[in-house]
């Protein structure tokens, strides 16, 4: 009797296979299962109904309890719904380039209240974007935006970036050079960063890290363009399973350029004042260069890392002294001093 002086309760209802909600009104679940099911085109044998955000069945006691407009899932006899992690996972199993399934989850984002769930399928829809197998400025115009005119692929630009930050490490020898007081030790560190200079012009500044076209054993990132962080220095790998692949839209590659190459042994702390410190005591032609090259510019001692990965503690990691000078009869000019 006290059915009869029910209001009707507005929620929005779909089906497991589609993202497409519709707004229907019922004053109990009989109701609600039999519009449901005449408007979705379902067999009202066997169906019942669940919640979207995580599959809890609703019964006639929840369902009067259920705040207005919440969001339900009809499901067929046999069907089942666990939540929004189900929508994630129809996402996830279709063609990911299919211009439906973009449709698809601009469509439940577009509805989506939930600020977590907003989250998801925005970094989702973000992936689901990905242009990364176009190539020119001509086929992806606005992922070169902010890129200069002379860069006509992203493969070219990409390498460039990575050509940019080596150079940022050789610039910091130069300075060190400039900084050093004695003019004789000056000398020997000018000399120095002129031949570390030279190993890095001849290896093109080691730009094919981030370039997807070269040989796998000289890039960083799949052929696809995929980077994957490798952890911070002291980790084997990333426990996060940190991914991106720049290639694939604009926002990932500004995303990318938070990544760090953050050196294992660390270089101002350690690498430089080392390399100083053989200097003011040997001559230059004592001192390993292509040691100290090694840890300055290359996968030696460089590992690409995501920025909530990149720690910026001391990472209490000394040059190997054994390295550091060459072997054979070479003198050194003064007295040795213990490197620290």
């Amino acid at each position: 009797m006290f059915g009869l002086f029910r209001k009707n309760k507005p929620v929005k209802i779909r089906t497991c296979n589609e993202n497409i909600k519709y707004g229907v009104a019922a004053k109990d679940m009989n109701e609600l299962l039999k519009k449901g099911c005449k408007l979705l085109q379902l067999p009202s044998s066997g169906a019942h109904v669940c919640l979207y955000a995580d599959g809890t069945e609703v019964t006639e006691e929840f369902f009067q309890t259920l705040p207005d407009n919440t969001e339900l899932v009809l499901l067929c006899r046999d069907e089942t719904w666990s939540g929004v992690a189900c929508d994630i996972g129809h996402l996830l199993s279709t063609d990911r380039h299919a211009d439906g399934l973009i449709e698809a989850a601009r469509g439940l984002l577009s509805d989506e209240q939930s600020p977590k769930r907003r989250k998801i399928l925005t970094d989702l829809l973000r992936n689901l974007e990905d242009r990364s197998e176009l190539e020119s400025r001509e086929e992806d115009e606005d992922w070169f935006k902010g890129v200069g005119a002379r860069f006509k692929t992203k493969s070219a630009y990409m390498k460039f970036n990575c050509e940019s930050r080596i150079r940022g490490y050789m610039k910091e020898v130069d300075a060190a050079a400039k900084a050093t007081q004695k003019a004789e030790v000056r000398a020997e560190v000018v000399k120095t960063s002129k031949r570390l200079a030279e190993m890095l012009k001849t290896a093109k500044h080691n730009g094919c890290y981030f370039d997807r076209t070269v040989k796998e054993a000289d890039r960083l990132c799949t052929r696809a363009g995929w980077f994957t962080c490798q952890g911070s220095f002291e980790q084997e790998e990333c426990p996060s399973l940190h991914s991106i692949n720049p290639y694939g839209s604009r926002e990932s590659r500004i995303v990318f350029s938070t990544w760090n190459l953050d050196h294992r042994i660390e270089k101002k702390r350690t690498i430089i004042p080392a390399l100083l410190e053989a200097l003011q005591t040997h001559g230059s032609a004592d001192v390993n260069v292509g040691y100290f090259y090694r840890l300055l510019f290359t996968r030696e001692n460089l590992k690409l890392v995501h920025i909530v990965c990149h720690n910026k503690g001391a990472h209490n990691l000394l040059c190997d002294a054994e390295e550091i000078f060459n072997s054979g009869d070479a003198k050194p000019k003064g007295r040795k001093r213990r490197l620290v």
